[in-house]
């Protein structure tokens, strides 16, 4: 098991391989297909400033924020898996979810020296192994917003890095 701490360096990122188990620590963003494509916007018209937090080294958790807490959803869905490659070049180093995703998007991840974990689907787990949480951008959009929250040892398993895929 190798602990992570955000922001994540890129040298931690290239000593990774498909099938390694990995645990993170620190702030993480959260969103799901209501508002990536609004940040992947943000990053393509210079204003990603304006959400406070560099992405550079961070963190992408494909979820949505409920006072339940939060679980994975499934990565592949178009406006989550087409925001992967935009990211990963605006610096986010690990996307975290659940499913397969196309080999283009595995190449785009190896392009940038990002990785994909797959997160197991355990609420309740998760939710207490998180520390803190806040709405970063996007209110109206409930808990589908923007979210940054503080973990402690999410655990992991790293399912696309450096051009290959655990589903191959």
């Amino acid at each position: 098991m190798q602990h992570l701490a955000t922001p994540i360096p890129e040298d931690a990122i290239a000593a990774l391989h498909v099938g390694d188990t990995i645990e993170i620590s620190g702030w993480i963003l959260c969103g799901r297909d209501a508002v990536l494509p609004k940040v992947v916007a943000m990053v393509r018209d210079g204003t990603a400033g304006q959400l406070g937090v560099d992405l550079h080294g961070q963190v992408v958790f494909h979820t949505a924020v409920s006072p339940a807490g939060v679980g994975p959803t499934s990565s592949n869905k178009l406006e989550i898996e087409s925001s992967i490659a935009p990211l990963s070049a605006a610096g986010i180093k690990i996307h975290l979810g659940k499913g397969a995703l196309h080999p283009e998007t595995v190449a785009a991840l190896d392009e940038h020296n990002a990785i994909y974990a797959v997160i197991p689907p355990v609420t309740a787990l998760l939710e207490a192994k998180t520390a803190e949480r806040k709405v970063l951008a996007f209110p109206e959009l409930g808990m589908e917003a923007l979210h940054l929250i503080k973990v402690d040892r999410y655990p992991a398993i790293v399912g696309a890095a450096h051009g290959r895929s655990i589903y191959e």
